[in-house]
């Protein structure tokens, strides 16, 4: 097994709730968020961020926070939802670490986010339709992942349990 697990997948899918619950199933790994960490490290909101400097300037400070997370060992990571967009990042994450795409539906995580406003792709636009519109120019990188966990109608701790079963079975 790769040392390393990256999830990946669009915003409000569960990213940062599944890794609480896998960092309770492994104790041996340290959970990290990289928007937490971005946060963090800048002193300043990701919607700041975006705001203030750009969503390029975001980009840069993400990928050089994965490119210093991943080389450690050990951890479960949770990627912001385009992180996985960028072809160098996904060249770093995969050659270190298992990649797991949470799979939802643009229709659950519309129920999900309908009432946060701090999601800078979606500030002004949060409709079932924009989310779909997303999801469908990122599936293509998100379907390289190692494992795809379907969340639709799941609660993290099933999502979990899923994951460690194929991780254990691979």
């Amino acid at each position: 097994m790769k040392n390393n697990l990256v999830l990946i997948g669009m915003m409000g899918c569960g990213k940062t709730t599944v890794a609480k619950q896998l960092e309770k199933l492994l104790p041996e790994y340290n959970r990290i968020d990289i928007d937490e960490e971005i946060e963090k490290s800048s002193g300043k909101k990701i919607s700041e961020i975006f705001l203030k400097f750009g969503e390029p300037h975001f980009r840069l400070l993400e990928s050089n926070k994965i490119k210093s997370v991943l080389l450690k060992k050990n951890q479960i990571i949770a990627l912001g939802g385009g992180a996985f967009e960028n072809a160098e990042n996904r060249a770093v994450i995969c050659s270190n670490a298992k990649v797991i795409y949470l799979k939802t539906s643009a229709e659950e995580i519309y129920k999900r986010i309908k009432n946060e406003f701090h999601r800078p792709l979606l500030s002004k636009n949060v409709s079932a339709e924009r989310i779909l519109e997303i999801m469908n120019k990122r599936e293509p990188n998100y379907l390289k992942a190692d494992i795809i966990a379907q969340t639709d109608n799941k609660t993290p701790e099933e999502i979990s349990k899923e994951i460690l079963e194929v991780i254990e079975n691979a």
